[in-house]
């Protein structure tokens, strides 16, 4: 009976590796598309994150793991839609608490500085929806650092 459960277990865990795996590629299919479509001068990070620094700001910040950036963003889906943009307003966060791809990616610019981020579902919100962004979503986002402290 135990082998039977240990079995089962297994081939559930192993369908599940299979599936998160042709998700990735799935969502590493539309970032590149995305990015030659809209003709988007990205590098991808060893993450999987790709990423556009549009200006690079100035100083030597070395962003320490409680580093707080104060920043104006926009969000969209692939199709353009916007979900959200901070009302338009400069915003202060802690960088720890936020999703992966950003903690990753806002680093690469300093102060004044401008920065795309193309973040795949593993990098942003995973499988979850996050209030009007679908499981699964990858994520675009244009992010302007004004401080970091």
């Amino acid at each position: 009976m135990m082998s039977k459960f240990k079995m089962l277990a297994f081939a559930l865990l192993f369908v599940s590796v299979l599936s998160s795996c042709k998700k990735d590629e799935d969502s590493e299919k539309q970032i590149t598309e995305f990015i030659t479509q809209n003709k988007i001068n990205a590098v991808k990070d060893p993450s999987g994150l790709y990423y556009q620094i549009i200006k690079p700001g100035t100083g030597n910040f070395a962003y320490p793991s409680n580093t707080t950036i104060t920043i104006k963003y926009e969000g969209r889906l692939l199709n353009g839609n916007v979900f959200d943009n901070g009302d338009g307003k400069e915003q202060t966060f802690p960088l720890a608490q936020l999703i992966q791809g950003w903690q990753i990616g806002i680093p690469k610019i300093q102060k004044g500085g401008e920065i795309r981020l193309i973040i795949p579902p593993s990098l942003g919100y995973g499988s979850s929806a996050a209030g009007s962004i679908p499981g699964n979503s990858v994520l675009d986002f244009t992010i302007q650092l004004s401080n970091t402290q």
